[in-house]
């Protein structure tokens, strides 16, 4: 296809769909992780961050301080199953979670297809506007749209059924690029989770750190969202469930005094996992991506080579909004892995086959539900499958 077709291609997709990019992040709990400092009065970077001195420290559910912690949250329905029957009872509720991603896209196409003997002009045309509006991201349609078409044209794809399965063939080759191992081999190991506002990424934290607890690794979770303190109690309320321990400070501490607190008390602990939370940041506000750069440095001065994982959290119901997310925060602090969250709530789950087509980042889980086993490890199978799944 020429570049003058490309641009027409590109051209069309605007003129179909209202433009995704100026999609507005969710709003966030409090607007005060949204306020930008004025020019020059950012924090100098310490070398140790002072802060220590005030640290406020959760202890391990059940320790001195006598306090019963909450049961972490319950499998139940599927879990219940025999041990024969899980597998079927996991794709079950993942298919189940891609419901409605799967009748916007993969059940457009079959409509599409169905009673189509052949492929021609007005099928190729009805097919590139089923791509371009399916939440893939232009780039990813546009190649695959490319792909269909030479494959047409030199007769190697000749009727739909057969393009169904090239289609499906093609995803999962990009989605099994993204199913990576997540070896955790040094001690502590640090990660540090980030993110826009009402992704989920404080929940992602807490089911992370009971997933971590239940593996039998020794977790320490830091609080560094200090600018909500509902964010701060949040964490602390996931603490108490995995039964692991929170290092955290007052609402307003400086969030890299935090950041280092909780990778020095995790390595004078000798924990396998520290997770790190840090306020939710619009990745268009400069100063506010500053703030996590400068949370890096000072993470990697309390432990050379941490963090070990920088972990985008993204939201699916962004849409192609998420594309643009995980680029720039990607370009600001090299993004280590993703986790999509809420693909059980939204028909725009076709996203993550553009983020990992354009960005090659592994996915480390996926969340398609609310209770703790609805956060999965990623499979890129389990995922081709249960989205192409006919009903």
């Amino acid at each position: 296809m020429s570049d003058k077709d490309k641009q027409g291609l590109i051209g069309r997709l605007f003129s179909r769909k209202k433009k995704e990019e100026g999609e507005k992040p969710s709003e966030p709990e409090s607007r005060d992780a949204l306020v930008e400092e004025p020019a020059g009065t950012a924090a100098a970077e310490p070398e140790i961050p002072a802060a220590a001195a005030e640290r406020q420290e959760t202890p391990v559910a059940g320790e001195a301080s006598g306090h019963q912690a909450k049961e972490p949250e319950k499998p139940s329905g599927d879990e219940a199953e025999p041990e024969g029957r899980e597998s079927a009872g996991l794709f079950s509720r993942l298919k189940k979670g891609l419901s409605k991603t799967r009748q916007r896209f993969v059940g457009t196409l079959d409509g599409l297809f169905y009673g189509k003997k052949q492929i021609d002009e007005e099928f190729l045309e009805q097919l590139e506007e089923i791509l371009l509006t399916s939440d893939l991201g232009v780039q990813t349609s546009y190649r695959l749209f490319a792909e269909v078409e030479e494959k047409v044209s030199h007769q190697a794809l000749e009727d739909p059924e057969h393009l169904r399965s090239f289609l499906q063939q093609e995803i999962q080759k990009i989605l099994q690029g993204a199913e990576q191992p997540w070896e955790i081999k040094t001690k502590p190991y640090v990660i540090m989770a980030v993110g826009v506002n009402g992704v989920g990424k404080t929940t992602t934290i807490g089911k992370l750190a009971a997933i971590f607890s239940a593996q039998g690794k020794e977790v320490l979770l830091g609080a560094a969202d200090t600018f909500r303190a509902a964010a701060i109690e949040q964490l602390e309320i996931w603490s108490e469930r995995a039964g692991v321990p929170l290092i955290r400070q007052k609402m307003g501490a400086d969030p890299a005094a935090v950041s280092f607190d909780t990778v020095q008390s995790a390595v004078s602990r000798g924990v396998d996992v520290a997770i790190i939370d840090t306020a939710g940041r619009l990745h268009t506000k400069v100063n506010l991506m500053d703030e996590l750069k400068k949370m890096k440095r000072v993470i990697s001065k309390a432990l050379p080579g941490a963090p070990h994982e920088i972990l985008l959290v993204l939201d699916a119901n962004t849409g192609q909004n998420a594309i643009n997310q995980a680029r720039m925060f990607h370009e600001a602090l090299g993004i280590t892995g993703l986790v999509m969250t809420k693909l059980d709530g939204t028909a725009k789950g076709g996203v993550i086959v553009g983020v990992c087509d354009e960005l090659k980042l592994p996915v480390r889980y996926i969340g398609i539900g609310e209770r703790l086993d609805d956060l999965r490890p990623f499979k890129a199978d389990d995922f081709v499958n249960a989205l192409f799944d006919r009903v």
